[in-house]
């Protein structure tokens, strides 16, 4: 069984500071190594209707080759990545001073060759329209470098957006944020907001860079995990699940 990583005063004092918090070590090396194996097995499930959900992208690197860009909706059909959401849930609680629940998951698999993120806010993805305010805990499961892509953040300046819903922050926008890497290993763990501007470069070495995101709000403000994923199928569903024909645009 996973044991839930814990915060210590100091910790939460920076995340409310600048939006974020970075802990090393967060899983123990047993832990970070069920966690790999879990990502490692639900990749190599056929993408089926009505199971996990599977996007694909087309390699930097090759053209016409298509990689595993991210896996979403897990908890419905992983035992192991149920528990790892819920043993999350405590050092979450800290954060937001109140129980959480979750709210979205996913993980990003950075092929060789696999894209980045533009800047943005994850508020900008439309969440607001089911609660006020998201922490997101990312876990590293396997090391996550310079080359490979790692997360960048820059620290946010309060509670708002500083962007447009649906569209990655200008250039405008980000000229006065300092993005930081934060290389993490396996079993590393990371605290951000809904607000914390964050980003990531394209994977150019030779390895995998697979990262963990589960996304919670505060439980007073509802249960939303279902309804969200119900949306989210109707405008941007699972490659299995696509109409022949029809386009699809991943915004932000």
């Amino acid at each position: 069984m996973l044991k839930s990583p814990h915060l210590e005063k100091s910790d939460i004092d920076h995340f409310q500071e600048c939006g974020f918090v970075a802990l090393k070590n967060g899983f123990s090396p047993a832990d970070a190594k069920a966690i790999q194996d879990w990502a490692t097995e639900l990749a190599a499930r056929p993408e089926a209707p009505g199971a996990h959900w599977v996007y694909h992208e087309e390699s930097q690197l090759e053209t016409g080759v298509q990689l595993i860009n991210r896996i979403e909706n897990m908890t419905p059909y992983h035992a192991g990545l149920a528990e790892l959401a819920d043993v999350l849930i405590p050092g979450v609680g800290q954060l937001l001073g109140e129980d959480a629940v979750l709210f979205k998951d996913k993980i990003n698999f950075k092929m060789p060759g696999g894209d980045g993120f533009e800047p943005h806010q994850d508020s900008q993805a439309g969440w607001e329209a089911y609660a006020d305010y998201f922490i997101n805990v990312m876990v590293c499961i396997d090391a996550a470098t310079l080359e490979n892509g790692c997360l960048q953040l820059a620290r946010r300046d309060g509670t708002e957006l500083v962007g447009r819903e649906w569209e990655p922050l200008s250039e405008a926008q980000t000229a006065a944020m300092n993005f930081e890497p934060y290389p993490t290993d396996p079993g590393d763990v990371i605290y951000f907001d809904s607000y914390a501007p964050h980003m990531s470069a394209p994977n150019s070495s030779p390895n995998i860079r697979r990262l963990y995101f589960a996304t919670y709000n505060k439980k007073s403000e509802g249960d939303h995990l279902a309804s969200y994923y119900v949306d989210k199928r109707q405008s941007y569903p699972p490659d299995i699940e696509r109409q022949a024909g029809k386009s699809y645009v991943y915004r932000v």
